[in-house]
């Protein structure tokens, strides 16, 4: 994997630019970031068959659940840009480790507001609180990805924002399997509106976040690539970084869509007939997926010496599935082994190269998404939960494609990249609305349609306006 105490190359605020300084404590401080913040947002999928049963509600009112969360996204990534583009970047003049206590109070305070929500079983009141948790985690994304891509040499900034993923998907992993379990067992109480069962989870969380507050509050991270203050939309300069905003709007919406439908597309008797806990599990491993897939791209994308690379490369998916075997049984894994044979066969075909491989890995999700519209039955269940494998370099590719060569205007990049997460808040009520009128498999076709456009992106787009520097044969 690439070190993280890689000389940082004409890195801008440096104090010392021609030594080698030592990121590896900030970076592993900044992966306990993406492990939560992957724990909470996946508990959304959770949420929506939970209060899909609790309110009565249709599959596109459930939807909104996604709506207010990544809706909060966009609206706190677009007053950041406005904000930087009128009186400066914010980043630049508070900090990157100040931003992140900001992004973590505001989180903090969505999480607490589930407490009264839940007592008065009140659902807009709950989406109320996920747009505050959300706009705390769009200041956390604004600040997190940038400062990770920036915590060594432009080269292999894809490598390392796929590990701080990887923790990420470590969250989302073990966050099904835990909120399925706390929520739709251990605080289900008969008798009792379902919504009450969200009430102790959500206070846990509320005291994490103040917790991790303190401690970035006291903790010490560089001022890399702070203090250069711009003002005007300078970001919208580069055609590249505006067909990014889109790949990076039809990833996560396509991403959400699934996550969130897997639960009650799984619960179909034309699919498989599982209950939700049942399902639950499944969820875990489309989001495991994505954790497997991530480690595996850190390694592809670094610096490594092919000769290691490689022995990781495959070390990674045959730990996965001893593990997986172990936890769920043969009779589940089985299944499975072929989309790890085919994720690892994929990576040799990328060559190292973070647009040749998205280009592969959204081809291969078109297959997988076509598939399981028209074929159904337990091969649409094991290509839909296939398709977090596929997708898991997804977001750092896009995201650090179209970082690249944005030099100071990268906060404001960022922005306007996290503000592309709305497609979490507008795809999953489309995905909704074709299944309420049609059914879940059909409404596959929303998710398709988005992973081919992020395809596009890592085919051509990433390259518009501009040249590559170093580009791979």
């Amino acid at each position: 994997m690439a070190s993280i105490d890689t000389p940082v190359e004409a890195v801008p605020g440096t104090a010392n630019p021609g030594k080698a300084p030592s990121y590896r404590g900030p970076f592993a401080i900044m992966t306990s970031l993406f492990f939560i913040w992957g724990v909470m947002t996946v508990w959304n999928d959770i949420l929506v068959p939970r209060f899909k049963e609790a309110f009565t509600l249709n599959y596109f009112d459930a939807m909104l659940v996604q709506f207010a969360f990544f809706g909060a996204y966009f609206i706190g990534s677009l007053l950041y840009f406005v904000i930087s583009a009128t009186s400066g970047d914010p980043i630049a003049k508070i900090g990157y480790k100040n931003a992140i206590v900001v992004g973590l109070l505001m989180s903090a305070f969505g999480s607490l507001l589930f407490w009264p929500a839940a007592s008065l079983i009140s659902y807009p009141l709950f989406l109320i609180a996920l747009f505050v948790v959300g706009l705390g985690f769009a200041v956390l994304q604004i600040a997190a990805n940038p400062y990770v891509t920036i915590l060594g040499p432009e080269r292999t900034a894809s490598s390392r924002l796929n590990l701080a993923q990887g923790f990420n998907s470590v969250g989302t992993t073990l966050g099904p399997l835990i909120g399925g379990y706390l929520i739709f067992e251990y605080f289900n109480k008969t008798g009792v509106n379902g919504a009450e069962s969200v009430k102790v989870p959500y206070l846990a969380f509320c005291v994490v976040f103040l917790i991790l507050a303190v401690t970035f509050y006291f903790v010490h991270l560089p001022h890399v690539g702070e203090g250069k203050i711009e003002r005007g939309a300078q970001a919208l300069k580069y055609p590249h970084v505006v067909l990014g905003v889109i790949a990076i709007f039809m990833y996560v919406g396509g991403e959400v869509s699934i996550g969130s439908s897997i639960i009650s597309f799984l619960g179909q008797k034309s699919i498989a007939g599982l209950s939700p806990v049942a399902a639950s599990k499944f969820v875990a491993l489309f989001w495991g997926g994505m954790l497997i897939g991530r480690f595996m791209g850190a390694t592809e994308l670094s610096e490594m010496k092919p000769r290691n690379k490689q022995i990781i490369l495959a070390a990674i998916p045959l730990a996965a599935f001893i593990v997986l075997t172990i936890l769920s049984g043969f009779s589940v894994t089985k299944n499975y082994l072929p989309l790890l044979f085919a994720c690892w066969l994929l990576f040799q075909f990328g060559k190292s190269n973070d647009a040749r491989t998205l280009t592969i890995f959204m081809g291969a999700i078109a297959v997988l998404l076509f598939t399981a519209i028209f074929v159904g039955g337990r091969v649409a269940m094991w290509c839909v939960v296939g398709v977090g494998l596929f997708s898991s370099i997804g977001w750092s590719n896009t995201f650090s494609l179209a970082l690249e060569g944005t030099g100071i205007y990268k906060s404001q990049v960022s922005s306007l990249l996290v503000a592309a997460i709305l497609g979490g808040a507008i795809l999953p009520p489309t995905w909704g609305h074709i299944a309420d009128v049609g059914n879940p498999q059909i409404a596959y076709i929303v998710p398709l349609i988005a992973y081919a456009y992020v395809g596009f992106y890592g085919l051509k787009g990433h390259n518009v306006g501009r040249k590559r520097e170093a580009e791979t044969a």
